[in-house]
């Protein structure tokens, strides 16, 4: 195929030698299948901030930093020049996770170079060496979702480990290779220390597996894995393979009920957002 505008600065540098295809297009890039010499990679291309529709809202964006004055004045000022280096530590972030939590084992794409916007990684491929397809697109048997909701539950302790939480898990940034879920999409990730909206998001993450999991195998709508981890990481307990009940008794004798109303909002535009992503899928 024709090589794409933004993929031509990675031929002319010789990082990449062919384009094959266009794997996907989705809500913050497109991504596309290349070849560099004996490899298959993928290249994603983000797209520009007012042609996305995810928001880089403060409650991901807050407590990133950078060491550059000027910049951080600038990004304060909301200027030009601001918004640029904004958008450049919004994808930069990707593949600083990516390569923090392929380091840590968990089953992330491997990233490979991140050259004039565009984020060069391992394609995930299915058993038969195609491209894999997104959980959301897989039928599944009780048994395979029990099995691939367990496994889970283990990435996102593993990523929590790493002081990562994903911020946007769902069946449709999970993708289904030849050994297994892998997660995927990560420009968003947050840090589980320095986040004040981090013990939220992690829930929802995990809350998103239990709904869609459970639509498959209806015992799983009966776990709270989200806030058993949480509060076993505040605990400073949560380890890798940590034996987990997938139940949390929480203290009410303090209600918090600005906790509640957001999480009844966060519901409200989960669903938005699944709905949208579903619309997109089609």
């Amino acid at each position: 195929m024709k090589v794409p505008e933004r993929l031509q600065p990675l031929v002319e540098d010789g990082l990449v030698d062919t384009v094959v295809r266009q794997l996907m297009s989705g809500k913050e890039a497109m991504v596309f299948v290349v070849r560099r010499g004996t490899e298959t990679l993928c290249a994603k291309v983000y797209k520009e901030a007012d042609k996305r529709s995810f928001r880089q809202a403060v409650d991901y964006t807050e407590n990133r930093k950078t060491k550059n004055s000027r910049a951080a004045r600038a990004m304060a000022k909301g200027t030009r020049f601001g918004r640029e280096v904004q958008e450049r530590a919004w994808q930069s972030a990707e593949v600083d996770a990516l390569r923090r939590l392929a380091a840590a084992g968990v089953r992330v794409p491997k990233p490979w170079q991140f050259h004039e916007g565009v984020l060069l990684m391992e394609l995930v491929t299915d058993s038969e060496g195609n491209a894999a397809p997104r959980l959301n697109d897989v039928e599944l048997t009780p048994e395979l979702a029990r099995e691939y909701h367990h496994s889970l539950v283990g990435e996102v302790v593993r990523m929590l480990c790493t002081g990562v939480i994903h911020g946007d898990l769902s069946e449709f940034n999970i993708l289904l290779g030849a050994e297994g879920p892998v997660i995927i999409d990560l420009p968003q990730a947050v840090d589980a220390a320095g986040n004040n909206h981090a013990p939220r998001m992690l829930v929802r993450d995990v809350d998103n597996l239990r709904r869609f999991f459970g639509r498959t195998a209806p015992e799983l709508l009966a776990t709270d894995y989200g806030k058993e981890i949480w509060a076993a990481f505040e605990a400073g307990k949560l380890v890798p393979e940590m034996a987990l009940t997938g139940h949390f008794e929480a203290d009410e004798s303090n209600p918090d009920l600005e906790g509640v109303m957001r999480e009844i909002d966060d519901a409200r535009l989960e669903e938005a957002a699944r709905i949208s992503r579903m619309q997109e899928a089609e």
